[in-house]
């Protein structure tokens, strides 16, 4: 089972690592590039949309998992059932991504409103088969089964909630990559810790994609992720999450994109995140409030830098991520390593 695990995880980044530079020439060729928006006078040469490719090796690797585990172990139908559920919606909202990112989110992209009903019908492979757990602990109450409410509401609301949020914090080369590989990278441990090893195959394959996208797109970026990247990665916590009971886990280490959404909502959803791109390459404040975390970021990093550069906002969040996970270590560890 660890050459299964091993090898399908393998298969995920020799496949996007092979794929991404054919996917950039293509690009390239037929003018599907966009523009660079935190560099000087941004220069429309970058690849788009890379989020089809990852996802496609993602899928490939997590296929190759089943099919060890199917002709070695034999089928296990719970697990296989919910790995095609997770499959399926990853796929529904990598479709929906693509779709917008055709749209462009210069002329607006698909419309919130069905953005979000979108979103809803990407939760329902979810719904059908009666994902996660209804038993769940609340506040001063204790364990409560809620029931049907789990599934008709709360995975909807979860799937929802995540896909589009993810997509806020981004725009920056290689932060929507390195935020996904950190926090996939450790639901994958919580889901191993856990007793769920399936499961954790499954994320790392992601996180084995992603790894190879981020090669590509870190800075200076030779290909963009799109919505057809930032949407299945949302997709992909919330997926984990529910299949594997730990979210409030998930919640704690998702907390800087609720603080994104907060702050996007303080600027309506019509700030954007960019900066303001010098001809030195150092970066900007672009309001005069602050509408993101990349813009606190920047805020913050002024403080002790004359000159911010791009990198360096991306690796602040970075950090920012990596405390919650240690914060995230400390505070659950009786459910981690019980």
């Amino acid at each position: 089972m660890e050459t299964v695990f091993l090898l399908s995880i393998l298969a995920s980044f020799v496949l996007a690592i092979f794929l991404f530079p054919r996917w950039i020439k293509k690009c390239r060729r037929i003018g599907f590039l966009w523009e660079d928006m935190n560099k000087f006078r941004h220069p429309k040469r970058v690849a788009s949309s890379g989020g089809i490719v990852t996802v496609m090796a993602f899928i490939i690797g997590v296929l190759i998992y089943i099919a060890g585990i199917t002709f070695t172990i034999g089928p296990e139908s719970r697990i296989s059932l919910e790995i095609f559920a997770l499959l399926t919606t990853i796929l529904i909202l990598a479709i929906i991504g693509f779709v917008d990112d055709l749209f462009g989110w210069r002329h607006g992209g698909l419309s919130i409103r069905f953005r979000l009903f979108l979103s809803f019908v990407a939760s329902i492979p979810l719904i059908v088969i009666n994902a996660g757990t209804h038993v769940v602990e609340m506040p001063f109450i204790g364990v409560v089964d809620i029931g049907l409410i789990y599934p008709l509401f709360l995975i909807p609301i979860g799937v929802i909630g995540a896909t589009t949020t993810y997509n806020f914090l981004a725009g920056f080369n290689g932060l929507e990559a390195g935020q996904g590989i950190i926090i996939i990278s450790f639901l994958s441990f919580v889901a191993y810790a856990t007793g769920k090893p399936w499961l954790a195959a499954v994320g790392l394959c992601i996180v084995a994609s992603l790894i190879a996208f981020y090669i590509f797109n870190r800075h200076p970026a030779k290909i963009f992720p799109g919505d057809s990247l930032t949407y299945p990665i949302g997709g992909i916590i919330a997926t984990m999450a529910i299949l594997g009971n730990f979210e409030r886990i998930a919640v704690f280490v998702f907390i800087p994109y609720i603080a994104e959404t907060f702050l996007k909502l303080r600027g309506r959803l019509r700030k954007q995140s960019f900066a303001l791109p010098q001809r030195d390459g150092s970066l900007k404040m672009p309001y005069k409030k602050i509408y993101g975390l990349t813009h606190l970021s920047l805020f913050i990093l002024k403080r002790f830098k004359k000159k911010v550069y791009e990198k360096d906002i991306v690796y602040f969040i970075f950090a920012i991520q990596l405390l919650l996970v240690m914060l995230a270590l400390i505070i659950f560890r009786e459910v981690l390593f019980k």
